[in-house]
């Protein structure tokens, strides 16, 4: 008989604290005890594995190429912004766009490594009822919408979305529904088909107003969910494809002259999260720009080097040169961040190796871990990334760290970073864009970055040329809060603390 998970907890609490008093006392190998932290839902007793963070990252990755226009545009639009990139809290970000007549508000993850916005639909099979974020979920009716119409076959959006694969056909008759089915690399999917209707947004005009404004937009309306995708845990209603081609929202929105062909995020690291997110571009000193990759379907950089305290990695610049196989990409969507094969075990050697005297090293499972009584910025050194150009991305400790634990002052960190096994792809997730804004320019082919607080305001360029700061997006233009918004209130219980670092170091526990 298996034991029942909270048994498991009471057993592993008292393992982990003693493991981790024995690591302080001089042993060899330990795990993580917990701090007390303040989370934005409750996690399930049973812990996340990293293996799982690693599988729902795999989840989010595929998009699909279109071609999309670049007419004269009117504004710049302003999306809130909710979740955080800790793991333990929520692990993705997330945002809210209104559609429909009358309209709904659904919560959808801002996804920068596909290009489809899709809400699930009513009916739907498998689409979950309620979320652990604490949100209320919506279900789209096209059917109750007066904006609302079907897109067929026939359509020239449908035909264009056919020769990329982001859309089926099911028969040969022109007038059915255009339906799409997206399958994820841990086996979950999603199925629908494709609607045109009105999404809602504010807009800041060059004459420094922000306004209501509205569109007709093509969206996924799901009807069908698998995998992952049908958890309560952390789910939403959709996700928000932020891609560079046609039925991206962006492109679709530039291409009707709503916003300019550039976007930017800045996505606050604090357990609370939350950010900023507009569809134009942040102009802030210190940013830096590198080309992005032509022709790709990701966010493509060009990276050429890992330095770390100062020193440049033995890796071979070949090893980042993009192709079918290889290459660096930038994605929202993923919540940790994963290194080529060939450049892990430098970089983890070389972080081992860097660190202050006075930490400690282990490794539990194949993640090297340390414990410090310290701050990381004094303990850990700083890494940073070179791209295309000379340009440089200054990661800091917190951004390829993750704090498992704590007991009186010292505390268990472990790296972040996952090896990509058999993979010579990198893909920087939340866990190094955080605390940083970033600005995709899509007209210009180049992305820039700066370290930035983003919980002050920023920023934006209008398409007049003017300036207009815009704050977090925690408000509606009257100043109101916004509807249903997650509380960041509550401690996370110690036993479920220990729990999840345990099972990120060891394994979930055993489920009855």
């Amino acid at each position: 008989m298996r034991p029942r998970p909270e048994v498991a907890v009471t057993v592993a609490v008292a393992a982990v604290v003693l493991a981790l008093a024995a690591v302080l006392a001089g042993g060899a190998d330990a795990a993580p005890s917990p701090a007390a932290l303040r989370l934005e839902r409750a996690l399930p007793p049973k812990g996340v594995p990293v293996e799982h963070l690693k599988e729902r990252d795999r989840a989010r990755h595929g998009r699909r190429g279109l071609l999309g226009g670049s007419p004269a545009v009117a504004g710049v639009v302003d999306f809130p912004v909710e979740g955080s990139a800790n793991p333990y809290m929520v692990g993705l970000y997330f945002t809210r766009v209104k559609l429909g007549n009358p309209s709904k508000e659904y919560f959808v993850q801002i996804d920068t490594g596909s290009d489809i916005l899709w809400v699930a639909c009513s009916p739907c099979t498998g689409c979950p009822t309620s979320s652990g974020l604490n949100i209320q979920l919506e279900f789209f009716n096209p059917d109750t919408s007066s904006t609302s119409s079907r897109i067929p076959c026939s359509d020239d959006r449908c035909t264009a979305a056919l020769q990329t694969g982001e859309a089926v056909c099911q028969t040969s008759d022109s007038s059915s529904p255009c339906g799409y089915t997206f399958t994820y690399g841990d086996g979950s999917g999603t199925s629908g088909y494709y609607v045109s209707d009105t999404m809602y947004f504010d807009t800041v005009m060059g004459n420094e107003q922000t306004a209501n404004s509205s569109a007709s937009i093509v969206f996924g309306c799901s009807n069908s969910q698998s995998g992952d995708l049908t958890k309560t845990d952390r789910a939403v209603d959709g996700i928000f494809g932020f891609g560079q081609h046609q039925l991206s929202v962006v492109s679709q929105l530039n291409s009707l002259g709503v916003s300019p062909k550039v976007f930017s995020h800045c996505l606050k690291g604090s357990d609370n999260g939350g950010g900023i997110l507009v569809l134009g571009e942040i102009v802030e000193p210190g940013l830096v720009y590198t080309p992005l990759v032509p022709s790709q379907p990701h966010y493509n950089l060009n990276m050429e080097s890992i330095v770390v305290n100062g020193q440049k990695l033995p890796i071979d610049s070949s090893l980042f040169t993009t192709s079918n196989t290889q290459g660096t990409i930038v994605d929202s969507g993923t919540t940790l961040a994963y290194l080529a094969d060939g450049a892990y075990d430098p970089f983890v050697n070389a972080i081992t190796a860097a660190v202050s005297p006075s930490v400690r090293s282990l490794v539990s499972k194949g993640n090297q871990c340390f414990v410090t009584s310290s701050s990381v910025d004094s303990s850990f050194p700083t890494v940073t990334l070179y791209f295309m150009g000379g340009v440089a991305m200054t990661v800091k400790p917190e951004n390829y760290l993750l704090q498992q634990a704590s007991i009186d002052n010292n505390v268990l960190w472990c790296i972040g970073w996952q090896r990509n096994q058999g993979q010579e792809i990198t893909i920087l997730g939340d866990l190094v864009l955080k605390d940083k804004i970033f600005v995709y320019d899509l007209a210009n082919m180049r992305m820039g970055w700066t370290d930035y607080d983003c919980s002050t305001a920023v920023n934006v360029t209008t398409s007049s040329g003017k300036n207009q700061f815009v704050n977090t997006g925690q408000f509606d233009v009257n100043g109101s809060p916004r509807r249903g918004a997650p509380s960041h209130s509550g401690l996370i219980p110690t036993a479920v603390a220990v729990a999840v670092a345990v099972a990120l170091i060891f394994g979930p526990f055993p489920r009855r």
